[in-house]
């Protein structure tokens, strides 16, 4: 089922690339900006988390959260993250619990891969209510991040 402005966002918690617990209510008062991408290390990923961590000033500016999840492992992320220095915590949904409650996760992807998240992009409120929401048929396809950013301001 679909998630839609003005819903709630699904609370969570998963283990980042530092290997510690992160909530969805840890931010609770903050904007939170999430991102779903399906695979650490592959070119539309990085593109999609690089023009977030160039960014990173203009959402820090606003107080807002930006986190990023995956189906990969915290291992892996951790590497991914130091390699790209992102300034924001990365996410593992190993489990794959995450992306499916907020419907975006592919049934099937490359190679027969299955559940693993798509592409998507979702800014909730203070209150954790949806403000914007983006899920991407196409792997190959962007967030639109103008968007985001207007919403978010």
């Amino acid at each position: 089922m679909a998630l839609k402005v003005g819903d709630q966002a699904p609370g969570f918690t998963l283990f980042s690339s530092d290997l510690k617990e992160v909530s969805l209510k840890d931010f609770t008062g903050k904007k939170v900006i999430i991102h779903f991408f399906p695979m650490a290390f592959t070119g539309v990923c990085t593109t999609q988390l690089c023009t977030m961590r160039d960014n990173f000033g203009f959402y820090e500016g606003l107080g807002a959260q930006v986190l990023g999840i995956s189906v990969d492992s915290p291992f892996t992320l951790a590497k991914f993250k130091e390699d790209n220095q992102y300034q924001f915590p990365l996410l593992s949904d190993f489990n794959k619990e995450v992306s499916k409650a907020y419907g975006s996760q592919y049934d099937e992807f490359v190679f027969n891969l299955k559940g693993v998240a798509r592409r998507a992009a979702f800014a909730l409120d203070e209150n954790h209510k949806i403000i914007y929401a983006e899920v991407l048929e196409s792997a190959g396809d962007l967030p639109d991040f103008k968007a985001i950013d207007d919403i978010v301001k």
